[in-house]
């Protein structure tokens, strides 16, 4: 039997390098009552407004709430929105000195407008330009830097292609992450897609192994997965391929071992709220796992039943680590 409890109690001494794109989760709530008469278009009127960390930023909040130091890097804009993103993670006690400043690009801010509780609209402000090259180098510097100077226990690729991880942000890293003996895990997007080599961990969804893989499959049954995890880790030497299912849970296969380990475990039944937020939940508690050098099924249990409770709440918020654990000692795995 798993002994989470002594899991969870080692996650507090690990510290956890996140790198990727960072964002402003805005929420604007009210109430609608009226058909606007200007355009056929519901009246949201506003009661409350409320930022949240988002992005690689929502993955350094759940590695926080599960006991461990995340050490969050990405580029901000120097605007209104990256000074409340710095603002926001001060308030959380989380670390800004790996957060870049850049006068060439805007803070990414997603704003969701939500209406007697339902999400009418989302407004994007951003670029998905990637960085220059000087603060390609300058970001690299901060990131070594850090390593140098911090016991990194796992180092996580939060890529939401928006332009902040680079093919040479992505070498550059995995290079100094194998110097270093530290394991790398990616929560991918589609332009990197086939940048990612030689990582611990690759955890896409099925539409991202799809769209990245470019192979389209009508059922998502074990043995399409295992065919495309074998073309994923002959062409990019990945150790594990981790694919969120949805509602059909999750798949794993370990190539670190002797002989290829295969675990599929079906989804958690949940009362489904949102599932904003669950994919940056499931690569945080799976990169806390793999740093405890724990085995692929636990890493997968755990990891699966963290993303199912996150979609219990509205909105991208992190995991509780009191209720994962009472979930999975319940369970009796």
């Amino acid at each position: 039997m798993v002994d989470f409890v002594k899991i969870f109690d080692k996650f507090n001494s690990l510290n956890v390098l996140i790198i990727g794109d960072v964002m402003i989760d805005a929420y604007w709530w009210g109430k609608v009552n009226r058909i606007s008469p200007e355009a056929p278009v519901p009246v949201c009127a506003v009661s409350k407004k409320e930022n949240r960390l988002g992005g690689a930023a929502n993955v350094a909040l759940n590695i926080a709430a599960m006991g461990a130091n995340p050490i969050l890097c990405s580029i901000v804009g120097d605007d209104l929105p990256g000074r409340e993103l710095c603002k926001l993670m001060r308030e959380q006690n989380m670390d800004v000195r790996g957060i870049v400043t850049s006068l060439n690009r805007p803070t990414t801010v997603k704003t969701r407008i939500l209406g007697n509780k339902v999400q009418m609209l989302r407004i994007d402000e951003e670029t998905d330009a990637n960085i220059s090259s000087l603060e390609e180098k300058v970001f690299i510097d901060k990131i070594e830097s850090i390593i140098n100077s911090e016991k990194i226990s796992a180092i996580i690729f939060q890529d939401y292609d928006k332009g902040v991880i680079t093919e040479v942000v992505i070498e550059k890293v995995i290079a100094l992450a194998k110097k270093n003996n530290i394991p790398t895990t990616v929560d991918p997007k589609k332009r990197n897609f086939n940048a990612y080599k030689n990582v611990d961990l690759f955890k896409p969804n099925l539409k991202e192994l799809k769209e990245g893989l470019k192979i389209d499959f009508d059922s998502a049954d074990k043995e399409t997965l295992v065919e495309a995890a074998l073309l994923l880790h002959h062409k990019q030497k990945i150790d594990k391929v981790f694919i969120t299912l949805s509602e059909r849970g999750v798949f794993m296969m370990d190539f670190s071992q002797k002989e290829a380990e295969v675990t599929m475990l079906p989804a958690c039944l949940r009362k489904i709220a949102d599932v904003s937020g669950a994919g940056d939940t499931v690569i945080s508690l799976a990169s806390l796992c793999l740093a405890l050098r724990l085995d692929s099924r636990t890493i997968a249990t755990i990891s699966n039943f963290a993303g199912g409770l996150v979609c219990e709440s509205v909105g991208v918020v992190p995991i509780d680590k009191a209720t994962l654990l009472g979930e999975l000692l319940r369970k009796d795995i």
